[in-house]
């Protein structure tokens, strides 16, 4: 009986096929988690509306070039690594040069980021002023934290100052979370930063003080060890990992799975399904879910209105990622750099771009460079607003485009270019934002879920947006419901 069959048909007596854990969603997160519980022997079966696995990683080649979609890179961290050695990727990893520049576009220039305290003081990005300021906030001369919530701007406006808040954290913001920094929590989004000074009173004593944790191990497989600073892909695209995972499940992955309902049963969970071949009934002892808060609202909101309602609120960023190659003669030579960040206040709709040939090989064909930009965010529509014209998500693909290209030609051209539309992806709802009240909203997801027996939430709104935090907290979750299953047999 194939996959399809498996979760597409009723076993004699039109009872459901029964697992001991089924996983809701086949983006990286869902993935490891159920790797790691198939490894322990645990009927697991993961369901994926979609027709590939990956989540928001996608891989797009065409003409020589290759492109990311969702996500462009990955810091190596230790679990991830493992994970990458463990599915048969070592050989196919990719380092960019941890030493590339990293550049702001500012009054008309693109800035090197200080990277070292050497280099800030030599850097034309702040002034003389400006470097003082961020000074005296490292050493520990700031104000006291106001006895509330602090957005990421007035934390680091009040530890660093204006001209870093301007000039370096919000185009950082940008660049990670597409988020208004404004908006988004110090406390949720740089929590391991913002602990130090709640822990240690100040951020330089939190440096000094706070306890050196040991590094984890990395597979002997990983050869050469990343060094600092280094960012991984693969030779074929970030795709390859989900790929891997997939391939690992085999038959305990079944795509174009599309849950429609779920019903508390005694014991377990009843899923209701689609699939192409018809409707579909799963009975589970524990269930995960693995998928956005925007997805997984509506199917709680029948059993589990509360909780629904609290990952209802939890809003996310639209963004757009268009590709496009440009020769290498109309660009600066050589060209070398990661990418630069746009501050909002220079007037440019672009958010950002990544110089995607600059990091990794295969990237372009010869004599030409690709680059991936992204445009929207959370501070789109009142940009939009102000200025009297429609936000990205109201434009076409062709509009988006041209708008990339002629900052582009203002940025970084040194000749007019035509450039090669390699293709666009519209992520409406792109990346969670952890915005003022994150904190208190993760708080109260725990308790409604620790009421729930065997259901569990597992997804990048709750304890970091990057590749590897979610590796780390799939892998956390699945120790996590080892345990659970033992206790409840």
């Amino acid at each position: 009986m194939s996959s399809t069959e498996f979760l597409s048909s009723s076993s004699p007596g039109g009872d459901p096929q029964q697992a001991d854990v089924v996983v809701v969603g086949a983006g990286i997160t869902g993935l490891t988690l159920a790797l790691r519980l198939h490894q322990q022997g645990i009927r697991v079966v993961v369901v994926e509306a979609q027709s590939c696995p990956g989540g928001c990683i996608s891989t797009r080649s065409a003409g020589g070039y290759r492109w990311e979609e969702g996500p462009n890179s990955f810091m190596p961290t230790p679990a991830l690594l493992n994970l990458i050695a463990e599915v048969g990727l070592a050989d196919q990893l990719l380092l960019a040069d941890g030493k590339l520049p990293r550049f702001v576009y500012w009054e008309g220039e693109l800035l090197p980021i200080p990277m070292s305290p050497g280099s800030l003081l030599g850097s034309r990005l702040l002034s003389i002023g400006g470097k003082l300021r961020a000074l005296l906030g490292v050493l520990g001369f700031v104000g006291s934290p106001p006895g509330r919530e602090e957005s990421v701007e007035q934390f680091f406006r009040r530890q660093l100052g204006s001209e870093v808040v301007q000039r370096l954290v919000i185009p950082f913001v940008s660049g990670v979370y597409a988020g208004d920094a404004a908006q988004l929590s110090a406390a949720a989004a740089f929590a391991r930063i913002a602990d130090l000074e709640a822990n240690y009173g100040s951020l330089l004593a939190g440096f000094w003080q706070a306890p050196r944790i040991p590094p984890e191990p990395i597979s002997p497989h990983i050869q050469p060890r990343p060094r600092r600073g280094q960012l991984g892909n693969f030779r074929q695209g970030l795709q390859q990992l989900p790929e891997a995972l997939a391939q690992r499940l085999g038959s305990h992955l079944h795509l174009n799975w599309r849950v429609t309902g779920i019903q508390p049963t005694h014991p377990g969970y009843l899923l209701q399904g689609t699939t192409p071949t018809g409707s579909a009934l799963l009975q589970t002892r524990s269930l995960v879910l693995t998928v956005p808060a925007y997805v997984a609202s509506p199917l709680l909101q029948a059993w589990q209105p509360d909780l629904a309602d609290i990952l209802g609120q939890i809003p996310y960023a639209p963004v757009a990622v268009v590709a496009l190659g440009y020769p290498s003669d109309a660009l600066p030579q050589p060209l070398r750099g990661f990418g630069h960040l746009i501050p909002r206040s220079q007037g440019l709709r672009t958010l950002g771009t990544i110089w995607a040939s600059c990091l990794f090989e295969g990237r372009a064909p010869q004599g030409y460079h690709c680059f991936l930009n992204f445009i929207g965010g959370a501070t789109d529509h009142a940009y939009a607003r102000s200025r009297g014209i429609p936000p990205i998500t109201a434009l076409s693909t062709a509009q988006r485009t041209e708008i990339i290209h002629q900052e582009l030609s203002q940025i970084l051209l040194t000749r007019p270019a035509d450039p090669q539309f390699l293709g666009e992806r519209l992520w409406q709802p792109a990346i969670p934002q952890y915005t003022l009240g994150h904190r208190q909203r993760q708080q109260r997801i725990r308790e409604i879920q620790a009421g729930i027996p065997g259901f569990f939430l597992c997804a990048n709104y709750q304890e970091g947006v990057s590749l590897g935090d979610c590796v780390k907290q799939a892998e956390r979750q699945a120790s996590e419901l080892m345990t659970w299953l033992k206790s409840s047999t």
